[in-house]
């Protein structure tokens, strides 16, 4: 990360915690829900099956750009089928970073060709080692790999969702990560349970015992992007939901948090770690404002 950029975003905490405001500092659009994977845990793919464009998409840059956004995350259904007038999605990438966005990240399912230097980080879904990953995303395992093996940039982050299917796999995804050069780091989310994935959700103690196992690779220096100064209150729900900081354009509907706040009550099941983690953040929680300023020099 810029110097500059630390010193934006740091400044932007602190007046964040001193005044207690709610400013977000966080967005995300997403820029279609169409997807080339049905994934046993998502709610959100195809439900339409459309594909936002150009224009709209720009016009919600601009619109979080002048609301204060600073980091901005393009998500889908899957980015890398998004294109419209002419234009895919580096194109939008380059967009964001002339329009001034400090940091611009993809989240993608890594089956199609990933090489795009011109991110910050690259979040790539990788649910578990090949046997569950497969039973979670269908087979898909192997391409994931020779994509990331085939990029010419080193800015991919692993994403895991930890379920009932692949909880005991943190290992083998973190070992992918140390193993595999283009890899930068692994990020983990407990799943968060839309409706009609319940029956993935993790009890308290199965959730503690995947933060124990994550703590320990920590300790053995392998690269994991998420703060262990707040899994105590990640594996408790023990954080201020949703999160001010962080908002979700679709279609040109904002939402605060994300897309699960207008779902009845799934707030309290939150298991996504960047909430906890940005919410505690500008609660001024020291332990965790040190973590995450140690975390992102490393890893961005």
């Amino acid at each position: 990360m810029k110097t500059s950029s630390l010193i934006k975003l740091s400044l932007f905490g602190m007046i964040t915690i001193i005044f207690k405001r709610k400013k977000p500092i966080l967005g995300t659009i997403i820029l279609t829900d169409k997807c080339n994977l049905s994934c046993k845990h998502c709610a959100v793919n195809n439900i339409n099956s459309i594909i936002h464009p150009y224009c709209e998409i720009k016009s919600e840059m601009i619109e979080l750009y002048n609301q204060g956004i600073r980091i901005l995350f393009f998500c889908g259904g899957e980015t890398f089928l998004w294109e419209s007038e002419g234009k895919n999605l580096r194109d939008l990438v380059n967009e964001a970073k002339k329009i001034g966005f400090l940091i611009v990240n993809i989240v993608t399912n890594g089956t199609l060709q990933i090489d795009l230097p011109e991110a910050d980080l690259i979040l790539l879904s990788l649910d578990g080692a090949k046997e569950n990953h497969n039973l979670i995303r269908g087979d898909t395992y192997d391409k994931i790999l020779e994509n990331i093996r085939s990029s010419q940039s080193s800015n991919i982050c692993l994403y895991m969702a930890i379920n009932k299917l692949n909880k005991t796999d943190i290992i083998d995804v973190c070992s992918v990560a140390k193993n595999e050069p283009n890899i930068r780091a692994v990020s983990f989310n407990f799943h968060t349970p839309y409706p009609g994935t319940e029956h993935l959700s993790l009890t308290v103690d199965e959730k503690q015992k995947c933060c124990d196992t994550i703590s320990s690779l920590i300790d053995k220096d392998y690269p994991i992007f998420n703060l262990r100064s707040a899994f105590p209150y990640i594996v408790h729900i023990k954080f201020p939901t949703p999160c001010h900081q962080c908002i979700v354009m679709e279609n040109g509907k904002q939402s605060i948090c994300g897309r699960c706040v207008e779902i009845e009550d799934l707030c309290s099941k939150c298991g996504y770690f960047f909430a906890a983690e940005y919410s505690l953040v500008f609660k001024g929680n020291l332990k965790i404002i040190f973590d995450m300023l140690s975390t992102y020099l490393k890893y961005i």
